[in-house]
């Protein structure tokens, strides 16, 4: 099992106090819940006087006067009839209020998700980031429902209870708070130990998640592999060692939960008979005094007893918002714009100059890139895997920041220019488009609504994408699945080119656009893209060399270099790499080595 740090006292304070940030929006439901707390405590302390009062004052002198008892019965009854009511109040009040709060927290969590960078999400796998948005919230409402209710509740209740033992026995209320000592202690050694297996449990909680994510999102590749006992005993492993960790929590729990305070009640109440049974050798003792302590000291013991069986709760949110907290305090985001003023993209002239780039701040996969697109052409990346064309990409879609070299649109840093003009003027087709779950309609609008119903059937058609869509049922209402599972591959990229036509941009980047479409349906949409790059600057990644032979400019890329530029005829006149490349795709040359040695 993995090392797991364990949060400490200052750590532990610093999340909780973070977390009760989330309540100031609701102070006055707050105070409301409280009071209704308050309420119902005074009557669990005012019960047990009532009926000493009945005892010592009415039944041991035998003074049982029919209007007194009455009314002591009356009032007794009438605090657990109210008790009651406020009760149910007081736990929907607290209910609304975690509810609320977890909300709050589940949205700011899901919105830092959204403004991370690409490299957290390289690094961070799906079901992890899952688990943190559904499980670790989840256990901070139950710390807002159950456990601050509970805690200030004991309070409230320790408080009154040590002072009604004050007012009956002096002597024996100090006895008693000998103890408070000793229960703050252990509740000190549990919090010290069990952070750190809850947070071994929410680790491989969220390892679990992950592997499941990972399982399901490549099903067919396990199936078609027989990868299944693999992934089985690979998911058997760290369920095991999420049990090991809740083991070890278990035995702490039974160690210095209920069972510990258990003990420390009964020497407790050793002491409060024997202190009773010594006094009454020379002086008389009261049963209802007598009764009225032992109640108060079962009632004292209680809440603490409720309070160390909720502290397993609180410890689990502790470690939960400790989760929550490191993603929302993640700096891995996405690359910021400096915006002095609104500029927009006219031309789409794009120009690379001395860019180099890294992933991990120590191998360059882009080395001195520098080139030119003119508004209109078309320039085209080609190069063995590895060879750094999709960087090229990913740092003209902004998704990556970059510290050497400049990226320049129309003769302005493109740093310079808002997120909303760069995503709005920059259309991209991936080579394994992206479909949401919904209708044909809104994957072509992405619920854009100034796009019109006519403008989604026209980019369809322009892209030779309305035939197959229109055979569908429901046509463009056709309801698409998750990741658009029921569509071929060929379907999803003319469903992507409608999507990006619809928006209308002004710089196209194609990345291997065609790869997975069919021979007979991409001889279809070459004349849809010859008529999507009229007018726009392209950025194409082709590993096909005959789909970018009329491209304006071709780059040849070899580990982050860019070792030939030109056209293709001039490319194939130099007889280099992109000639052997080209001659491989023709079946000239037999050995792969040739062309990337």
């Amino acid at each position: 099992m993995e090392k797991t740090e364990m949060l400490t006292e200052k750590e532990q304070r610093k999340i909780l106090f973070r977390l009760l940030s989330y309540t100031k929006p609701y102070k006055k439901d707050i105070i409301l819940a409280f009071t209704f707390l308050l309420i119902t405590t005074l009557g669990d302390i005012v019960g047990p006087y009532l009926v000493k009062i009945f005892i010592d004052d009415y039944l041991t002198p035998g003074n049982l006067a029919y209007k007194p008892l009455l009314m002591l019965g009356i009032a007794y009854m009438g605090i657990q009839v109210v008790k009651m009511f406020i009760l149910y109040f007081q736990l929907v009040k607290f209910q609304e209020l975690a509810l609320f709060i977890i909300q709050r927290l589940r949205i700011d969590v899901f919105s830092k998700v959204q403004a991370l960078g690409l490299k957290y999400f390289d690094r961070t796998p799906a079901g992890s980031i899952v688990s943190r948005v559904t499980n670790d919230t989840e256990a901070i409402k139950d710390m807002f429902v159950t456990v601050l209710a509970t805690f200030i509740q004991s309070g409230f209740l320790l408080t009154g209870i040590l002072i009604a033992m004050f007012i009956l026995n002096v002597k024996m209320a100090l006895l008693c708070v000998v103890f408070v000592p000793i229960i703050i202690l252990v509740m000190a050694m549990y919090r010290k130990y069990s952070s750190k297996y809850y947070l071994g449990m929410r680790e491989r909680l969220s390892q679990m998640n992950a592997k499941l994510s990972e399982s399901l999102m490549g099903m067919s590749i396990i199936q078609v592999f027989r990868q299944e006992r693999r992934l089985r005993n690979e998911f058997e492993d760290i369920n095991n060692q999420h049990y090991d960790a809740g083991m070890k929590n278990i035995k702490i729990d039974g160690l210095l939960l209920r069972p510990a305070i258990d003990l420390i009640y009964t020497f407790g109440l050793i002491m409060v008979l024997s202190y009773f049974g010594i006094t009454s050798f020379t002086a008389s003792v009261q049963i209802g005094v007598l009764y009225a302590f032992i109640n108060y000291l079962d009632r004292f013991f209680e809440p603490v007893n409720q309070m160390m069986m909720r502290l397993s709760l609180f410890q689990q949110a502790i470690v939960a918002g400790s989760r929550v907290f490191k993603l929302l305090d993640d700096t891995s985001l996405a690359p910021a714009q400096i915006v002095d003023q609104p500029v927009q993209i006219g031309q789409g002239k794009i120009e690379f100059q001395n860019l180099s780039f890294s992933y991990d701040g120590k191998r360059d996969v882009l080395k001195n890139i520098s080139f030119t697109a003119n508004p209109g052409e078309t320039v085209a990346l080609v190069g063995h895997t590895g060879s750094g064309k999709s960087s090229i990409i990913n740092l003209l879609m902004r998704f990556y920041e970059f510290e050497r070299g400049k990226i320049l649109i129309d003769g302005v840093p493109i740093q310079g220019y808002s997120k909303d003009e760069l995503r709005e003027k920059m259309g991209l087709v991936l080579q394994d488009p992206f479909l949401f779950y919904g209708t044909v309609k809104d994957n072509i609008r992405l619920h854009d609504e100034s796009i019109t119903d006519e403008e989604v059937k026209e980019a369809a058609r322009f892209v030779q994408a309305d035939a197959f869509i229109e055979k569908l049922e429901d046509s463009y209402e056709h309801k698409v699945v998750e990741r658009g599972s029921t569509f071929s591959s060929g379907q999803r990229q003319l469903i992507a080119f409608a999507r990006t036509m619809a928006a209308n941009p002004k710089i196209l980047v194609l990345d291997e656009a065609t790869a997975n479409i069919d021979t007979e349906t991409e001889e279809a949409i070459q004349t849809a893209l010859e008529k999507m790059r009229r007018g726009r600057t392209t950025i194409a990644i082709a590993h096909r060399l005959s789909t970018i032979q009329d491209a304006d400019l071709i780059l040849v890329l070899h580990h982050g270099e860019i070792v030939e530029r030109g056209t293709h005829q001039e490319l194939l006149a130099l007889r280099g790499l992109y000639h052997k490349m080209f001659l491989l795709q023709n079946g000239s040359v037999e050995r792969l080595e040739d062309v990337v040695n």
